[in-house]
């Protein structure tokens, strides 16, 4: 698991010190076409590729880790003790109703989606409903701590509010866990920036709703809003406020002019 931007070159290094028939597991956020250049490089050494797109941020190492497997069926099933080892367990959720027999594989929490690439795509896809799911708590969150100045006013416990929701809500989930662990240290969030950044699988994931014509304006809009919140619509504000004074007279001047 390396950066996405040196995976290619980590590979290849790595690559010259191994034999035919050893495998090379890509467990970070690679991109998933790149992960079909890297397999054909490999399999002309005789090398085996295995893409891994890994869930669990920071608390994987104690709950496990969810697992997007990709890769040749035999490669991966020799490999299946490692996931399982590594995977969060039945015991990490409760039995969807339904499910009977034996467990199926992702019933452990790791699933082979398919083959190379398809554990990345699938995990690129993930990342952007996760932007989404962030960014519907972060909007429906700065309502409320915009309520006083409405009519009526409302001056809301945000902490309490995201309490509440964890205990019996539909939106309950690891998120708004964690938003509500933030929010119960620091009501405020001061110490957080109000810069977002994102790490390339948003961009991936709008680039595969466009290439497959699918519509994903949840995803795409969540994308956006971290580019703003870096101040990239800068420029863009300010052909809009120029437009606005030039047909209609609306002088906006900068803040602190």
């Amino acid at each position: 698991m390396v950066p996405a931007g040196v995976t290619d070159s980590t590979i290849q290094a790595v690559a010259a010190h191994l034999s035919p028939g050893d495998t090379i597991i890509d467990g970070g956020n690679s991109y998933y076409k790149n992960d079909l250049v890297n397999a054909k490089k490999l399999a002309d050494k005789g090398i085996n590729f295995v893409d891994v797109g890994t869930s669990g941020g920071v608390y994987g190492l104690e709950r496990g880790y969810s697992l997007m497997i990709g890769g040749d069926s035999q490669v991966v099933a020799a490999l299946d003790p490692i996931f399982k080892a590594l995977a969060p367990g039945l015991d990490a959720a409760e039995r969807t109703p339904g499910r009977t027999g034996s467990p199926a594989q992702s019933e452990y929490g790791y699933l082979h989606c398919g083959p190379v690439g398809a554990g990345h795509f699938v995990k690129m896809v993930h990342n952007g409903i996760e932007y989404g799911m962030m960014a519907a708590f972060a909007e429906g969150l700065a309502i409320f701590e915009a309520a006083d100045e409405m009519t009526p006013a409302y001056d809301l416990d945000i902490p309490e509010i995201t309490e509440v929701w964890r205990r019996g809500s539909v939106v309950a989930s690891w998120l708004l866990d964690l938003t509500a662990q933030a929010l119960q240290e620091s009501k405020d969030l001061g110490e957080y920036s109000t810069e977002v950044s994102d790490s390339g699988e948003g961009r991936w994931t709008v680039h595969a709703a466009i290439e497959a014509g699918i519509p994903a304006h949840v995803l795409s809009a969540s994308l956006y809003s971290r580019f703003a919140s870096r101040d990239n619509d800068d420029f863009a504000n300010r052909v809009l406020s120029a437009m606005r004074y030039k047909f209609g007279g609306h002088n906006e001047k900068p803040k602190g002019k």
